[in-house]
């Protein structure tokens, strides 16, 4: 399998697993760090994530991850919090962002801008609308290679 395809066999896999136990799985990535390889596993719930369900997660698709022998490299399984400046991919993560301000960054510039910052207003299968002072602008999610919550402290 190459790395997509582990990205996409361990999503199916962990999603009910890790829904079942309360949680909800934010990403996971596949990467090769200094010749090492990392099977890392975000998650999430309301109040915040601490070790101990890093642990727990970690412990349950460790070993569904064993019984299924399903890659066929060494690796790290890592299990953690997307932190608090995640990046916004899914639906879910675009609905609970709504009203809230973000940075959108695009692979292609969008009336000469390749960033954006506003407040993110509505959303659809295709596209994000972000209003920006007086303007909205409608943003194609093809678009965009990354968007997040500006967190002020």
């Amino acid at each position: 399998m190459n790395k997509k395809e582990i990205v996409q066999s361990v999503k199916s896999l962990s999603e009910n697993l890790i829904s079942n136990l309360g949680y909800e799985l934010v990403d996971v990535e596949f990467v090769e760090e200094q010749n090492e390889y990392y099977l890392k596993i975000f998650i999430d719930k309301n109040g915040g994530i601490n070790l101990e369900d890093c642990q727990l997660v970690s412990e349950i698709i460790g070993e569904k991850l064993d019984e299924l022998d399903m890659i066929d490299t060494s690796y790290y399984l890592e299990v953690s919090s997307p932190g608090l400046d995640r990046p916004i991919k899914t639906d879910q993560d675009i609905k609970r962002n709504l009203e809230k301000e973000v940075e959108v960054n695009l692979y292609k510039s969008i009336n000469g801008k390749k960033h954006i910052e506003g407040i993110l207003i509505d959303y659809d299968e295709n596209t994000v609308t972000i209003q920006i002072e007086e303007e909205k602008m409608i943003i194609p999610r093809e678009l965009i290679s990354l968007m997040r919550q500006i967190i002020h402290f």
